[in-house]
């Protein structure tokens, strides 16, 4: 391990979006004298008979649940993107806007309000793999819909208002900002190389093993060299598949592995319900080849040193570039030891 990384403030280049990280490593010994959060580990019933989300109670807007087993999927009743949206364009000097279209989703993971994926057996995320698979597949087949955005936001500290555990899927005409930026690198180095970014990066990760959290036949599972969020994790497949689509029954059955793997990790780590977003990044849907394209899951947990001190991202964060302390190499060894420890 390059001990240079490990203690002195240097930037490290994220390969998928174009930019930069700032790593100050020597921080990560200051006191702590900031807020400190509420984690709740308070034990939830099977159903609440409160939670809109639960089987066979009535949502805000006067639906009512069906008494679903499974994955239970709906038309979010608070969507941020309207499929009847006017078609309209504003371009006055240096006023721009435009209309933007799309469909939102909710995913209720199961009908055990108590669970979240960390609670979940593989067999059972391995239902929710394939609702992915499915919602990307119908909504991508919309004539209007260009980009399918699967998102889990996870505790109250990620802004989720309900512990039920679900995701959601926001599907648009335009690619977002994040979304843009990784299509551009991967495809500018496809065109280059006539191979996949992220699979040659992966391939070297596999090689030096320092950030690697956890592999199985199909799935890597690993701390990105550029991570950004303390804790900040990937799970990537091997094989250079665009999309979620293209995945085999047995290698869905690999990535909810990886999945559940990951999320006992993190619960571990600071012994509480583990906050975080996470979201999977693939192909467009814009009946494009989209080759370059290697789909992969990023999971932003906020928790930095406890599982009551979190990472702000303000000031520098704000107007200069992301930066954090702990380095990449530091936050994949505490995972692996925990993973080691578990078995």
């Amino acid at each position: 391990m390059n001990t240079d990384l490990q203690d002195y403030s240097h930037k490290r280049f994220n390969i998928l979006t174009g930019e930069w990280v700032l790593v100050s490593p020597h921080r990560a010994k200051r006191p702590w004298q900031g807020q400190n959060e509420t984690i709740s580990n308070e034990e939830r019933p099977k159903h609440d008979p409160n939670c809109y989300l639960c089987s066979g109670n009535t949502r805000i807007n006067g639906e009512e649940n069906p008494n679903y087993k499974d994955v239970f999927v709906f038309t979010n009743d608070f969507a941020a993107l309207q499929s009847n949206s006017r078609s309209f364009t504003l371009n006055k000097g240096l006023l721009k806007a435009e209309s933007e279209t799309g469909i939102c989703k909710v995913i209720c993971f199961s009908p055990d309000h108590s669970k979240s994926l960390a609670d979940m057996h593989k067999k059972d995320i391995v239902k929710v793999v394939k609702i992915w698979q499915k919602e990307y597949k119908l909504l991508g087949e919309d004539k209007m819909i260009n980009h399918v955005q699967i998102f889990e936001n996870k505790g109250s500290v990620m802004g989720c208002s309900n512990p039920h555990p679900h995701g959601q899927i926001w599907s648009q005409s335009t690619l977002p900002n994040e979304v843009k930026k990784k299509n551009n690198q991967q495809e500018a180095y496809y065109s280059k190389n006539k191979s996949s970014l992220l699979g040659d990066y992966l391939n070297q990760e596999l090689e030096t093993k320092e950030r690697i959290i956890f592999e199985n036949d199909d799935f890597v599972v690993l701390i990105p060299f550029w991570a950004v969020w303390p804790f900040e994790a990937m799970i990537a497949p091997k094989k250079h598949y665009k999309d979620i689509t293209q995945i085999s029954d047995s290698e869905s059955l690999a990535y909810a592995e990886a999945i559940s793997v990951l999320t006992k990790a993190y619960d571990a780590l600071f012994e509480c319900s583990f906050p975080y977003s996470s979201g999977i990044h693939q192909a467009p849907t814009n009946e494009e080849e989209n080759i370059h394209w290697h789909w992969h899951m990023s999971f932003y947990p906020p928790l930095l040193r406890s599982a009551t001190v979190k990472k702000f991202m303000v000031g520098y964060e704000m107007f200069g570039s992301p930066q954090r302390d702990i380095t990449a190499e530091q936050a994949a060894t505490r995972l692996r030891d925990l993973l080691a420890l578990s078995k």
